[in-house]
């Protein structure tokens, strides 16, 4: 898979191709029904595959630092593995920055979709709402490629039980500690992966040894103590998990995930782990003082090993 940042570049591998459009957070099931309708289009044409994948979430940047957005399913370096996953050739990561959120939908179309990318085919949801003040629509894009010589395809919808699969409605069902229904509507468990970093070694002086993963997201879209699997390799091992913003030992308010991996000793510093959630233990509180912390830890621990360790 090639990835660029700019819509000139891919001239350099191509001159024509059949592209979508859309953040892919979590990159469920609904979105794997686009990428089928865009690798089966692209092989009908003859053309590359390409996503454009916007970056960061139009939401985020609005937000500002500080300011409240929808929870991501998924990081940038997460999206991208899945997209290689699913045989995507390209993909153009959009970055929405002020310029971006100024531009004009007729100039979105011509220097970005046209001239830039050469799209043969786009597929595009009808409710897609692009350029300043959103101004671009379905309609509008219909339009242009009657006078571009270019084919708007209406995404397919997947349902669920009746219920249209959706980034929004996944979070909702996160929030919930439903997590056998989000792994089916995401086609496989729901996982955070990052680097394993040094943290205050509070939970080794506690005697609970914890993996430390910083989640990159603005916003997590889970809080609390979870049972969880962590793959390590080709390894799964149990482990009692926190994710949030410890209130008990931290006031600086940045979001952590800690991993406590059962029966477990090795130096994973600086490795990459996946964390696969299976089910919610409880909420996160604040403790008066580290004996009652390490009391409720022992007990989640104890939780763990009979829900996951056979």
């Amino acid at each position: 898979m090639i990835i660029f940042e700019e819509p000139e570049r891919f001239t350099q591998f191509e001159q024509n191709c059949v592209a979508t459009i859309g953040k892919f957070d979590g990159v469920h099931l609904g979105h794997q029904l686009i990428l089928d309708q865009l690798k089966q289009k692209a092989d009908e044409l003859e053309q590359p595959a390409l996503v454009i994948l916007i970056e960061p979430h139009p939401e985020e940047f609005f937000a500002g630092p500080g300011g409240k957005c929808p929870a991501r399913l998924s990081t940038l370096k997460e999206k991208l593995e899945l997209l290689d996953s699913f045989g995507v050739e390209y993909v153009f990561k959009l970055n929405f920055d002020r310029s971006m959120s100024e531009l004009s939908a007729e100039r979105y179309i011509e220097d970005i979709l046209v001239n830039g990318l050469g799209i043969r085919a786009f597929i595009v949801g009808n409710d897609f709402r692009f350029g300043h003040q959103r101004k671009g629509d379905f309609e509008m894009l219909k339009s242009y490629g009657d006078s571009f010589g270019f084919e708007v395809i209406e995404t397919m919808a997947y349902e669920y039980n009746g219920q249209r699969i959706s980034s929004t409605y996944i979070r909702e069902q996160l929030a919930e500690g439903k997590f056998e229904l989000v792994e089916q509507l995401l086609g496989r468990p729901f996982s955070m992966k990052g680097e394993v970093v040094r943290g205050k070694q509070i939970g080794t002086d506690l005697g609970f040894p914890t993996c430390n993963i910083n989640p990159h997201r603005l916003e997590i879209p889970i809080h609390g103590v979870y049972a969880c699997e962590v793959r390590l390799a080709d390894r799964y091992r149990p482990a009692a998990v926190n994710i949030g913003y410890r209130p008990t030992i931290s006031e600086d308010g940045e979001a952590l995930l800690e991993a406590h991996i059962l029966d477990f000793d090795e130096n994973l510093y600086g490795k990459t782990i996946e964390v696969i959630f299976r089910k919610k233990l409880r909420d996160e509180v604040k403790f008066d003082g580290l004996d009652a912390l390490k009391q409720q830890i022992s007990a989640d621990v104890r939780q763990v090993r009979e829900l996951l360790a056979s």
